[in-house]
């Protein structure tokens, strides 16, 4: 999966992992250690977010273009028909 991230933010994700090991498994890991664990994420859960996302946005853009249609609709002026 493609997934571009600044430096600042995969710094960021990464201590936030180790933080997470150090307050839920007292778990002091390594920078790397964390990396690896982000490497799993980005590969193995993170299409699975993504595709949400994507499936959640379709329904949003659905409902919005099926508003618009709605909308027009009521713009629309009687003609006479001969």
């Amino acid at each position: 999966m493609f997934i571009r991230l600044t430096k600042e933010q995969q710094e960021t994700i990464i201590a936030d992992i180790q933080r997470f090991f150090y307050n839920n498994r007292d778990e002091d890991i390594s920078e790397f250690e964390a990396e690896r664990v982000f490497d799993f994420i980005k590969e193995n859960i993170a299409p699975h977010i993504y595709n949400a996302a994507i499936s959640d946005t379709k329904y949003v853009v659905e409902r919005q273009y099926a508003s618009i249609e709605d909308e027009l609709a009521a713009l629309e002026r009687p003609t006479k028909l001969k």
